[in-house]
């Protein structure tokens, strides 16, 4: 079959009305380019992922680098002031990148939002060039919405601040070819957004703001310094126009992200501590240094948590850059008032610890978390930011760092895991990527972490508090009864209309493999359009 190759990039993928406006012939020989320059590069720091494992699964803990030494101890350097419209972020909104999501998350009230391509979308392809084309309108202001019912959208005069979340450097774009080779998912994202946007921001008064995903070491930093530096130079953007925050949400990342900062010091903005994620990356890096409890468990006052995010706030301060907290996934509990209020005095607690350790800002994932967390910041930080709040006290060890959580493993911690798992990634193979669960709004870092749970229970042969060991059997059996509630809760036809035996299949496959999968959207991408 013969594919249309626009810009030198063959796109096997429908070309619907209106797509041509995303995939321009300039667009795509902008993309060409990135990919011709960095491809070779990524592939050199994937490879080097699985070397970095093989050097663990043979017992050497990741520690703080010796060879980066001298840049932890120099105290000279800084990162780029924050421009003006990124010095309040002290609420910040997440959520994907579809039409009626863009505009009420930029009209929430919150300072920030984060459209993103990643865990809260489902990289179909017409999400993703819908996407591109929703970001587009959002930022000339052009946006509408109506919906079925015949209620309009449109912007408020006040709207958040945009950034975007490409997808991680793991990923591939399966749509788009260059050679006969898939693309990068991450240079697809970023160089679409910034080829379309980046002239247009600054000239409104904002600019390129980024959030990066996933990444393991300063190495990958200055990958993402050096496609900044290119993609700039390339369409004639003042250099350091780019503003990125990175997402420390592994393991191995916690150990490099003042050297991280670094690399991309003429560009950085901050650092985010992102909870399921960082507890995913713990347990599948180093799956034989003890076994986690329940995930409800090991929460963000767990020790090795604490530890943490500290060493982030600190090192954020000490180089001028903000360090940004965590997530409440809560949302608004509208027939149970009493556990609705219950829920926000959690989130409320949650948000005025971050505040109060020195964070500079906060993630919600819903509109009606948003006066909470600014109540909470409102509160504690009545200046813009608290970057000039130094946590000198802080000195994080890689023993801390690495100290696994107490508790313990129970048939409940079980049953969610497979049941949020498996419903995560029914909706997510139906093009969903953000999916409201038990009050809860879930995106793709719940699944992992439910997955590499239940992966290292059955693995390791983890107890149950009665004594039972958890074996693939034991799975399958609360899998199905699981199943049977779940058709309950969403009734036969849509559970006969959707695509739970795909996701039951692949979910308990990956939990039951000798070894851990590195990641759960890999395979799932395959069995998308």
């Amino acid at each position: 079959m013969n594919h249309p190759v626009i810009g030198g990039l063959e796109i096997t993928a429908p070309l619907e009305p209106g797509y041509a406006e995303i995939l321009t012939p300039d667009a795509c020989a902008f993309l060409r380019g990135l990919f011709e320059k960095f491809e070779s590069r990524r592939q050199q720091l994937l490879a080097a992922r699985t070397e970095r494992q093989r050097e663990l699964d043979a017992g050497k803990l990741p520690d703080f680098l010796a060879a980066t030494q001298a840049i932890r101890e120099d105290r000279r350097w800084r990162v780029a002031p924050a421009p003006g419209d990124l010095q309040d972020r002290r609420t910040e909104i997440t959520g994907p990148v579809d039409r009626k999501m863009v505009i009420n998350a930029l009209n929430s009230g919150a300072k920030v939002f984060m459209a993103d391509f990643e865990d809260a979308t489902s990289p179909t392809w017409d999400n993703l060039i819908d996407g591109h084309r929703n970001l587009r309108d959002a930022v000339r202001r052009t946006i509408t919405f109506a919906s079925p019912e015949g209620k309009s959208y449109r912007l408020n005069p006040k709207t958040a601040t945009l950034l975007v979340r490409p997808r991680g450097w793991h990923l591939p774009e399966k749509h788009v070819r260059l050679d006969g080779q898939r693309v990068s998912g991450s240079l697809f994202d970023f160089g679409l957004y910034f080829f379309h946007n980046a002239k247009e921001l600054l000239a409104r008064g904002s600019g390129p703001y980024f959030y990066l995903p996933k990444m393991e070491s300063h190495l990958e930093a200055r990958l993402w310094n050096d496609v900044f530096l290119h993609a700039q130079q390339a369409l004639g953007v003042p250099r350091g126009s780019v503003r990125a925050t990175m997402l420390i949400e592994t393991i191995l990342a916690t150990f490099e992200a003042e050297e991280m900062l670094y690399e991309l010091r003429e560009h950085a903005s901050g650092l985010n501590c992102g909870r399921w994620d960082y507890i995913f990356s713990r347990i599948k890096k180093l799956p034989r240094q003890g076994t986690f409890p329940d995930r409800a468990q090991v929460t963000m006052t767990t020790p090795f948590m604490r530890a943490y995010c500290l060493h982030v706030i600190k090192i954020c301060h000490r180089r001028g850059a903000f360090a940004m907290g965590g997530m409440a996934a809560q949302i608004p509990i509208k027939h149970h008032p009493a556990a609705n209020e219950a829920a926000l005095a959690k989130v409320l607690a949650d948000k005025e610890r971050e505040a109060t350790d020195g964070h500079d800002g906060t993630w919600v994932a819903h509109p009606g978390l948003v006066p909470v967390a600014l109540q909470a910041f409102d509160r504690h930080m009545p200046q813009p930011n608290q970057v000039a709040r130094q946590r000198e006290d802080v000195a994080v060890t890689a023993a801390e760092l690495l100290a696994p959580p107490p508790g313990n493993v129970t048939e409940a911690g079980v049953r969610l895991n497979l049941s949020v798992g498996v419903q995560y990634l029914e909706a997510w193979l139906g093009g969903l990527g953000c999916v409201p669960l038990y009050n809860l709004m879930e995106d793709a870092a719940t699944a992992e972490i439910s997955r590499a749970q239940l992966w290292q229970w059955v693995r390791f042969g983890a107890m149950l508090a009665d004594g039972r060991k958890v074996t693939p059997a034991l799975c399958d059996q609360f899998m199905a009864e699981e199943l049977k509630k779940i058709e309950g809760e969403v009734g036969a036809e849509r559970f006969a209309r959707g695509k739970h035996r795909a996701a039951v299949d692949l979910f308990l496959r990956m939990v039951k493999a000798d070894k851990i999968d590195e990641f759960l959207t890999l395979p799932a991408y395959e069995l998308l359009p």
